[in-house]
């Protein structure tokens, strides 16, 4: 299994042993420069959906596993639908990526629709 797989993930198989442990501690410096972060968040209820907006609002992106909400959900649909009204407040984006994550965009970043790669 290459990098950008082990990274986008395959359809079927996530292993524990398919990811590898970085230690932040060797990162922290470089992050401290940087103008956008990348924010990885668990939505387990609509009081997450907070945080997850203000860093939307602070110029941030933000990547977040919605694994424990069906799609069909009234609480997902209430969490997506606040969370795209915020994507457009900020003139920024929002994805589904298959039924797992939600990928929004601070102001002035879109997201493609169409992927990269051969499949």
């Amino acid at each position: 299994m290459g990098f950008m797989n082990k990274l986008l993930g395959e359809r079927g198989s996530r292993r524990t042993d398919d990811y590898l442990e970085l230690n932040i501690d060797d990162f922290e410096a470089a992050a401290g420069d940087a103008k956008m972060r990348v924010h990885i968040a668990k939505i387990g209820n609509q009081q997450d959906v907070i945080a997850i907006k203000d860093a939307i609002y602070d110029g941030d992106l933000v990547i977040a596993d919605i694994t424990r909400h069906a799609t069909e959900d009234r609480t997902m649909q209430r969490i997506s639908d606040e969370l795209q009204q915020v994507a457009q407040e900020v003139g920024g984006d929002i994805v589904q990526k298959d039924d797992d994550q939600l990928i929004l965009t601070p102001t002035g970043v879109s997201i493609s629709r169409q992927k990269l790669g051969g499949r």
